[in-house]
């Protein structure tokens, strides 16, 4: 244990000197920044306004948790699917209707567990279903990590692209393990600049965009009753209410690999009620605004694991950061020239992370695989989520693979005997830090 805490760099209370402030925040906006705005790129959004509603989301977190929990949250992926299909159901109203509603859910969550405790949804959502459901978030990335690393913008693979997907994962890799002191807290933001600089190299930055921007730029807000007119029914609901059980399960991950990260029961204090309603109001800012639905970042925990600075000041600064990038036009555009694959570099090793990072859920939590039931759960979660599959009602209800994983993973863990969890036993132990450093 002793070692453990001589590892932290900056503790979660503890501000950075005013000279690293700035790169540590930049570091943490740069780790989200690939996966925030290829969301909206890839739903119809506006990658501005999405950088303003990650900013507000995760200051919005850091408010309802205390300032207690280092953690960003960013577009969330898991509802590309459901937005693009909410969108061409119902328009851009129905989406943010269906991503308002999404984040109403995590804030009904949230009243219940504040009143009866956690205990019943960890019942549901063990380590056992938790795990392969954060292993299939990261493995389901994977594709989009990889076709950002070797493909060119026609969607054709790429020796020159993927060469610099490579040379920034090796510069990240490489700034990880050997650099020392201060260098050594960034490796994710060296490696953007160095994947920057070969890319330029070779001719693939195209500064066009940034000549062609503006000092300040009003993003494009989609506000309700003005820019479009809310609209609701049974389709949007179906498409939109399942995902929510995949970002529960992945916010309950997050936050188990995060309380292992910082060396502090995260789910206990300042509880599991807070941050799942910081992230669900984080979710209703952004569709009030007109971004896609935010969740928890595993590229910033990823970022948290390698640096050990887990100051929530940090990333503070980052979201305040964001909100300002989303209104400057040059900054935004020249963060935008970032060439594809360099971002594709980056996420190989973040996405990896997460994927990782369910596989040290099942490590930590002690899951034996050779009992058949947690044998059964997880290959039927895996198989399921990482296989693609679809349960199709009608032409507009359909439940997702990553939503009918989790499902079928929470049946499965209900009705299969033998899943009992004793009562004197809690699965989100970990590590405890010292109350006298523990803030009310």
């Amino acid at each position: 244990m002793s070692n453990e805490k001589s590892e932290v760099v900056l503790g979660i209370h503890e501000s950075p000197p005013p000279g690293k402030f700035l790169v540590l925040s930049i570091q943490h906006l740069f780790a989200m920044f690939g996966a925030t705005i290829l969301v909206p790129y890839l739903v119809g959004l506006s990658p501005g306004v999405a950088l303003i509603s990650s900013g507000l989301g995760t200051l919005a977190f850091l408010l309802i948790t205390k300032g207690q929990v280092p953690a960003y949250v960013g577009s969330s992926f898991a509802f590309i699917v459901p937005i693009i299909a909410a969108t061409a159901a119902g328009g851009p109203g129905a989406a943010m209707v269906g991503s308002f509603l999404a984040g109403l859910v995590y804030g009904v969550v949230a009243i219940v567990i504040k009143a009866t405790g956690h205990k019943w949804l960890v019942r549901i959502l063990p380590p056992v279903v938790v795990g392969p459901v954060i292993v299939v978030i990261g493995l389901s990335l994977a594709p989009t990590a990889i076709g950002m690393a070797m493909n060119n913008p026609e969607g054709n693979y790429s020796l020159l692209y993927f060469s610099v997907a490579l040379v920034t994962l090796a510069i990240v890799v490489l700034s990880s393990i050997f650099l020392k002191g201060f260098l050594n807290l960034i490796p994710v933001l060296i490696g953007i600049f160095g994947g920057y600089l070969y890319a330029s190299a070779i001719g693939l930055v195209d500064l066009t965009g940034v000549k062609a921007a503006g000092i300040l730029e009003m993003p494009d807000f989609l506000i309700p009753f003005v820019n479009y007119t809310p609209s609701l029914s049974w389709s949007i609901i179906t498409l939109m209410i399942p995902v929510s059980i995949v970002t529960l399960s992945e916010h309950i991950g997050h936050q188990m690999v995060l309380s292992k990260v910082v060396q502090k029961d995260l789910i206990q204090r300042p509880g599991l009620h807070r941050s799942i309603m910081g992230d669900g109001v984080a979710t209703m800012l952004a569709s009030l605004i007109g971004g896609p639905p935010n969740t928890t970042y595993g590229e910033n925990i990823g970022v948290l694991a390698i640096t050990r600075v887990f100051s929530v000041f940090v990333i503070g600064g980052a979201a305040v950061l964001a909100i300002v990038f989303g209104f400057i036009g040059k900054i935004t555009a020249l963060i935008s020239s970032i060439p594809t694959p360099v971002m594709g570099g980056i996420s190989i090793l973040l996405f990896g992370i997460i994927a990782a990072s369910g596989l040290r859920m099942l490590v930590d939590s002690k899951v034996d695989l050779g009992d058949k039931r947690n044998l059964i759960i997880s290959s039927v979660i895996l198989v399921i989520g990482i296989g693609g599959a679809t349960l199709k009602f009608t032409e507009n209800f359909e439940i997702h693979a990553m939503a009918l994983s989790a499902i079928l993973g929470v049946l499965l863990n209900v009705f299969l005997p033998g899943g009992e969890v004793p009562e004197d036993v809690d699965i989100y132990e970990t590590q405890k830090e010292d109350s006298n450093n523990t803030v009310a």
